[in-house]
């Protein structure tokens, strides 16, 4: 039997298996996949959801949330009460899922993002832990912590962990690109520009892990008075720059919240 089977492989499946391979053996994972066949680095693809839930213990629901009412109810009558249901969908809460399968408490609700596929995903995690065992919540730590860092928060922040990492990467690609763009149109190759920019976004993220400081500070200590690093800030006030980022996370937290 495999340790970990996947039901749907999307970005978001395919990320997280990707990632986890670079610590669990190929045999260790199983997936179904409805769009056709898929080749996923050697791992082995069964014939259906089905046939998944049959051969994995742990049960990865990586689909769309509009399809988790047709997966659960295709599922249910096969979970018994030793596996463990992850679910990665926002707006899908435990009881929800809960009110297909019946047949075990073990469910674990769960936020990865794509960068899980370079090892540095970011995943809020919520579960029950009085009803699994600890060797359970290990095997739990260590498959999120494979391809990245686990945070536990309470189900009622899982909307806002959508809106910190779960979406954010698409605003980040956006702002890489449009900082490459900038520098493009005052002669910098692309090539060079998507280089420079993108390991000053990987530079600065790291800067607020490892300092501890606050954002704001280390912005700060960019900024000299009067120079060129306060005049791009204020050109970004003006244009909306923080309330444009807060209004995405509005829209965001909306959406979570009415799937």
């Amino acid at each position: 039997m495999a340790k970990f089977g996947f039901i749907g492989m999307g970005n978001m499946g395919s990320a997280m298996l990707k990632g986890a391979l670079k610590t669990f053996n190929k045999e260790d994972m199983i997936f179904s996949e409805k769009c056709g066949t898929k080749d996923i680095m050697g791992v082995r693809q069964v014939a259906d959801n089905v046939e998944c839930v049959k051969e994995a213990k742990y049960i990865v629901l990586a689909v769309k949330p509009q399809f988790y009412h047709e997966v659960l109810t295709e599922i249910k009558d096969y979970i018994t009460s030793e596996q463990i249901i992850i679910s990665i969908a926002p707006g899908k809460t435990i009881d929800y899922i809960k009110g297909y399968i019946t047949k075990t408490d073990k469910i674990v609700r769960a936020m990865p993002n794509t960068p899980a596929l370079v090892l540095e995903g970011m995943t809020g995690v919520t579960y029950d832990a009085s009803v699994f065992t600890d060797k359970e919540l290990e095997d739990v730590k260590a498959f999120f912590e494979s391809f990245g860092k686990m945070v536990i928060v309470p189900e009622k922040l899982m909307s806002t962990v959508v809106c910190a990492s779960g979406s954010s990467p698409a605003y980040v690609y956006m702002f890489i690109e449009a900082m490459a763009d900038s520098v493009v149109k005052y002669g910098m190759p692309r090539k060079d520009a998507y280089e420079m920019v993108a390991q000053t976004v990987l530079g600065a993220a790291k800067m607020v892990l490892e300092t501890g400081e606050h954002p704001g500070v280390l912005k700060d200590n960019v900024c000299s008075p009067g120079g060129t690093t306060i005049a791009g800030v204020a050109a970004l006030e003006e244009c909306g720059f923080r309330n444009a980022i807060i209004k995405a996370t509005d829209k965001c937290y909306d959406k979570c919240e009415n799937i």
